[in-house]
């Protein structure tokens, strides 16, 4: 019948994605691109992350929760830059064994936190794969003009922030991976639940944006480990910290995890997928800032301080001393 989708293609996009595309400038999906300006005396911020089956997610997991997790790493990254979210492009590759249910349920999480986050789907592309099911979201956002907070604004005295928790995503990543750790580290499911549940599903800290625009002179997200991301943000600052780690924030089911095995800090501060914020903040702007963060309901922790040498951040125990880490951070390569 003339008007209908053409291909079983066209249909999946027609019947699970095109409902979730409310923006008027993704034209329901039924162009080849999207239309989006920035508000006026704004720039665009754009993001790109992927997400593969085997790596980033288990064949297990949920449709709707793989959804939500590909889109909120983006989102943290946008949140790290101070940015507003205007809308998304998803590219989803899916193997031939994946039924028409999985991508309900996909599409049906994805508009779920679209509409949370207030981020909705412009555009994207659908293809087949011979390998794992593979998801890339390409997120956009706004500033005001030459506001962008980048990780190359830090100076030697401000205080390193992070939000959150960190380390809970990597301990329940071993979780799963590996069946004894509950056992070792004396879980109770409790625990075991809050740690694996923030593997899977990450909190965007996008609530704190516009705190971090204005008052931070450096910030990104941790997404591969905090020690690595630091040390990143360092080096495009050209400035070293030192940070405390008994002031880190840990989780209660991370810090019994710690308790029964201290060489486990190595992985919480290393390990990634926090999709927390660490950012750099002048100490005279620090009251405003932590006024912001209990507005927004975004718990927030000082853990050291931005130094003047051009070195690696460093991590001090308890005894002063720095830690020596196997790497620093997540690494694909």
């Amino acid at each position: 019948m003339a008007g209908e989708p053409k291909s079983a293609e066209d249909r999946l996009i027609a019947t699970y994605f095109r409902p979730y595309a409310t923006h008027p400038g993704a034209l329901r999906l039924t162009d080849d691109a999207a239309v989006l300006a920035p508000p006026p005396g704004h720039d665009l911020v754009l993001t790109v992350d992927a997400v593969i089956g085997g790596i980033h997610f288990f064949p297990e997991d949920a449709a709707d929760m793989v959804a939500k997790k590909a889109l909120r790493v983006n989102l943290s990254d946008l949140a790290a830059k101070g940015a507003k979210p205007l809308g998304f492009l998803l590219t989803l590759a899916l193997p031939k064994s994946v039924a028409e249910p999985w991508v309900e349920l996909f599409a049906r999480g994805l508009g779920t936190d679209a509409e949370l986050y207030e981020c909705p789907l412009l555009g994207g592309d659908t293809t087949g794969t011979g390998g794992p099911i593979a998801i890339s979201i390409t997120a956009l956002g706004s500033v005001p003009t030459n506001t962008m907070v980048r990780r190359s604004g830090a100076q030697a005295g401000d205080a390193v922030m992070v939000t959150g928790t960190i380390g809970d995503a990597a301990l329940g990543l071993e979780l799963r991976d590996a069946v004894t750790a509950a056992k070792r580290w004396r879980l109770d499911n409790k625990h075991q639940y809050q740690l694996m549940r923030r593997y899977l599903l990450p909190q965007p800290r996008n609530a704190l944006a516009e705190a971090i625009r204005l008052h931070a002179t450096a910030a990104m997200d941790v997404s591969d480990g905090l020690a690595g991301d630091l040390g990143k943000l360092c080096d495009a600052s050209g400035v070293s910290a030192d940070i405390e780690v008994a002031r880190v924030p840990l989780s209660e089911a991370a810090a019994s995890v710690v308790k029964s095995e201290p060489a486990a800090m190595d992985k919480v501060l290393t390990g990634g997928d926090d999709y927390e914020i660490v950012c750099a903040v002048p100490p005279e702007r620090l009251s405003e800032f932590r006024i912001a963060a209990e507005a927004a309901r975004v718990p927030v922790a000082e853990i050291g301080r931005v130094t003047a040498a051009k070195a690696p951040p460093r991590f001090l125990g308890r005894d002063g001393k720095p830690m020596q880490f196997k790497q620093t951070s997540f690494s694909h390569f």
